[in-house]
């Protein structure tokens, strides 16, 4: 099945950045940039503004696209036509039913027009000055489950090592890393696809934590209406999205480590940590290619790995709490350590399960605040007004010590992985007068235009 390489109808990440086009929010940047340090330092410029389309990078000719995901509402363009449907149900995207959606089997796809065998020949790029080198931050890899006869999509970061090899980190007992240990223990490498380049629903959904032997591409196919096309690479067998920009095929070896660090979600230094090699067979990518580049610890970065937090952690707490109706990870705590929890509060004690709840659905959470539905909890303002109107430090504070956190705090004991977690009930307490807390309103305030207002007297 031979297509047009520019079909306006296809699901792929150039289809998005003309999305982003016709929005006027995508900048096409034409001249010479450095892979070192430059591209880094005007994305970092452009953050949760316009998306950046670089098309004359230095040594290479590939262009690199980044900050596509800088903003919340780009996350819903291109997913669904139903605005509000597909607000409520990506808040929530762990439960819906994807049987619905059957798998599209492509026989051919554009990347195999094109392949190298040099690592070199990418524009991979160095962010921070302390970065071990250069990273792959966008690689969703792609691995063989035997245990469960699936397949398993996550990202991971990725470090250049020679014009072979990359280090590439695996977070201990996640998906990526069962496979890697079963192949190791009868001492074979495991053979995976790293792909770069593909439509935002594919990211959102391999950064998703589904559960074990789910297959997170369900999930993309979900996203995108069922119209995702996947194509069976001869190399390792593995179903990957048609549309890839470009597609790495090789193993990770079972008997080669080596260190890496780089800068992570909270925009500071990760440990260094010995971590299996990755050695590449070849490199496959579509004419007039198009690598994509997300820039740690920034917003395009935080909001990818955060949101599916956000709905793994209203998936939890609703089961508990049915009143549910928002989970908000904020800005503050890089979209990752701090939540906010709306509910519609009818029994005393539902915000304290609430934020039980939160903590054992995301164990790197530190901080969980519990706010009543009059309050918006995307807004900071608002939500420190609730804890400092309706909550008592010695009755709605709650302490839990010695618990599971995150490796990512520098404040937490990171060596066994412990931290103190905060959870603030600033919910109305049904024991008193409601109307006493009721936040007054000035009829007709919404309506008011205040252009009309500033106009001046000739």
């Amino acid at each position: 099945m031979n297509k047009n390489d520019n079909d306006n109808d296809e699901i792929s990440l150039r289809q998005f950045l003309s999305i982003l086009k016709d929005k006027n929010e995508l900048l096409i940047i034409e001249k010479k940039i450095k892979k070192k340090f430059q591209l880094a330092s005007i994305v970092g410029k452009f953050d949760k503004r316009e998306a950046i389309l670089f098309t004359n990078i230095e040594d290479s000719k590939f262009k690199v696209a980044s900050n596509i995901l800088g903003t919340r509402e780009r996350f819903y363009y291109g997913i669904q036509p139903d605005k509000e449907k597909k607000r409520t149900e990506f808040s929530n995207f762990s439960s819906i039913n994807k049987e619905n959606y059957p798998t599209r089997i492509s026989s051919d796809a554009h990347f195999y027009k094109n392949n190298i065998k040099n690592l070199f020949d990418l524009p991979i790029i160095t962010h921070f000055e302390k970065d071990a080198g250069p990273y792959i931050t966008s690689s969703i890899v792609y691995a063989k489950d035997e245990e469960t006869n699936t397949q398993n999509s996550s990202t991971h970061r990725m470090l250049l090592l020679n014009n072979k090899e990359m280090a590439i980190r695996m977070v201990e007992g996640r998906h990526l890393h069962k496979c890697f240990i079963q192949a190791k223990e009868h001492q074979e490498d495991l053979k995976i696809n790293v792909v770069i380049g593909v439509h935002p629903a594919v990211n959102l959904a391999a950064a998703y934590q589904a559960a074990h032997g789910i297959d997170e591409m369900s999930i993309a196919n979900y996203l995108l209406d069922g119209k995702l096309e996947l194509v069976k690479n001869q190399y390792s067998q593995l179903l990957i999205p048609s549309h890839c920009e470009i597609v790495l095929e090789g193993k990770i070896l079972c008997d080669k480590v080596s260190e890496e660090w780089m800068v992570e979600m909270l925009r500071t230094y990760d440990f260094k940590r010995k971590q299996p090699v990755f050695e590449i067979n070849n490199i496959w990518y579509r004419d007039d290619p198009i690598y994509y580049d997300i820039l740690p610890g920034y917003t395009e970065h935080r909001l990818l790995m955060g949101l599916p937090i956000e709905s793994k952690i209203f998936g939890y707490v609703k089961n508990t709490v049915a009143s549910t109706k928002k989970v908000h990870l904020t800005d503050g705590g890089s979209n990752w350590l701090n939540a906010v929890i709306q509910i519609k509060k009818r029994l005393e004690g539902e915000p304290k399960n609430a934020i039980l709840t939160a903590f054992a659905a995301h164990p790197s959470l530190k901080i969980a605040v519990v706010v009543d539905e009059d309050i918006n909890p995307e807004d900071p303002v608002e939500v420190e007004y609730a804890i400092s109107t309706r909550a008592q430090a010695d009755r709605d504070i709650l302490i839990i010590t010695n618990a599971k956190g995150s490796s990512l705090d520098p404040s937490s004991d990171q060596i066994n992985l412990l931290t103190t977690k905060l959870g603030i009930d600033a919910t109305i307490s049904l024991l008193k007068d409601k109307e006493r807390f009721e936040i007054a309103k000035i009829p007709g305030i919404e309506d008011i235009d205040i252009n009309e207002y500033k106009k001046l007297e000739n």
